[in-house]
C-alpha cells in the first residue's frame, strides 16, 4: 500500500467517525429538548419564554405562507388543465388540485418555506450566542441553554407549522378555483361539489400532521447547527446553509415515509379512492 493510500483510510475513517458522532449528538439534543419542552410546558416562566418565537415564527411568516400557497394552487391549476380539459373532465378539477395541495403541496412547501425563513434566523440567532459565548455565560449563571433558547423556538415550530399549512391550503384551494372558475370558464358549483367528495377530514389531518413533524425537525435541526457551529463569522454562515439543507432533506425523507404510512392507513380503512 502506497503512503497515499495509507493516508485516505484514516480520513476515511475520521469522517464516518464525526458522521456517526453528529448523528448521536443530535439525537441526544433532540431528546434534551423534548424532555424540556414537556417539562416547562406548565411553567409561567417559559411561555413567557414562547410568545415571542410564536409571534417571529407565526405571525411573521404568515405572509410569505399565504402567497405560496396561492400561487402553488394557481399554477397546478393551470398545468392541469389542458389535460382535464381534452378528455371533457375539467369540472374534476377542484378535486385533483385541492387534493394535492392539502395532502402534498401545501405542507411540504409551507415546511420549506419556514425552513428558509425561520430555520435560518434560528441557526444565525444561536449560532452567533454560541460564536459569542453567551451561551456559556447562561451555563456559568445556572440556566440551561436548551431550556432557555432552543425549546421555546422548537415548541412553536411544531405549534404553528401545522395552522401555516392550513393558510397555505386554504389560499392553494382559492388559487386553484381562480384559475378553474375565473380564468377558464369552469362551473364553479360542479368544481366545489367535487372537491367536497374528494377531500375529507382524514386528507386535512393528513397535512396537519406533516406540518407538525415538518416544523419539529426544522426547528431541531436549526437549533443544533446554531447550538455547534464552528467559531467565527464564516462558521455561523456555514451553519445557516448546513441547517437549511439538512431541513429540506429530512422534510422531504419524512414526507415519504408519513406519505406511505397514512396512504396505507386510508387504504385499510376507506379502500382506494378514485378521483376521476
Amino acid at each position: 500500500m502506497s503512503d497515499a493510500q495509507a493516508g485516505q483510510v484514516p480520513r476515511a475513517q475520521s469522517g464516518f467517525r464525526r458522521m456517526v458522532d453528529g448523528f448521536g449528538s443530535f439525537w441526544i439534543f433532540s431528546a434534551q429538548t423534548g424532555w424540556w419542552m414537556a417539562k416547562g410546558i406548565t411553567r409561567t416562566a417559559n411561555w413567557r419564554l414562547l410568545i415571542p418565537q410564536l409571534y417571529e415564527v407565526g405571525y411573521r411568516s404568515l405572509p410569505v405562507i399565504l402567497i405560496t400557497g396561492a400561487f402553488v394552487g394557481m399554477v397546478l391549476a393551470i398545468q392541469a388543465m389542458a389535460q382535464f380539459r381534452a378528455v371533457g373532465l375539467e369540472e374534476r378539477m377542484g378535486a385533483v388540485v385541492n387534493l394535492s395541495v392539502v395532502r402534498e403541496l401545501g405542507p411540504v412547501l409551507a415546511g420549506i418555506m419556514l425552513a428558509g425563513r425561520i430555520g435560518g434566523a434560528l441557526t444565525a440567532e444561536i449560532g452567533t450566542m454560541n460564536v459569542t459565548e453567551q451561551i456559556d455565560a447562561l451555563r456559568s449563571m445556572g440556566v440551561n441553554p436548551i431550556r432557555y433558547l432552543v425549546a421555546p423556538r422548537v415548541l412553536a415550530c411544531f405549534l404553528l407549522t401545522p395552522m401555516l399549512t392550513l393558510y397555505a391550503d386554504f389560499t392553494g384551494a382559492l388559487g386553484g378555483w381562480f384559475v378553474s372558475v375565473i380564468q377558464s370558464g369552469v362551473d364553479t358549483g360542479p368544481y366545489w361539489d367535487y372537491t367536497r367528495e374528494a377531500v375529507d377530514n382524514f386528507d386535512l389531518f393528513s397535512g396537519v400532521l406533516k406540518g407538525a413533524f415538518f416544523g419539529a425537525g426544522l426547528g431541531l435541526i436549526s437549533c443544533f447547527k446554531g447550538f455547534y457551529c464552528k467559531p467565527g463569522a464564516e462558521g455561523v454562515g456555514r451553519a445557516c446553509t448546513s441547517a437549511f439543507v439538512a431541513s429540506f432533506i429530512a422534510i422531504l425523507a419524512m414526507d415519504y415515509v408519513l406519505a406511505v404510512i397514512l396512504q396505507a392507513i386510508s387504504d385499510r380503512l376507506w379502500g382506494f379512492r378514485s378521483l376521476l
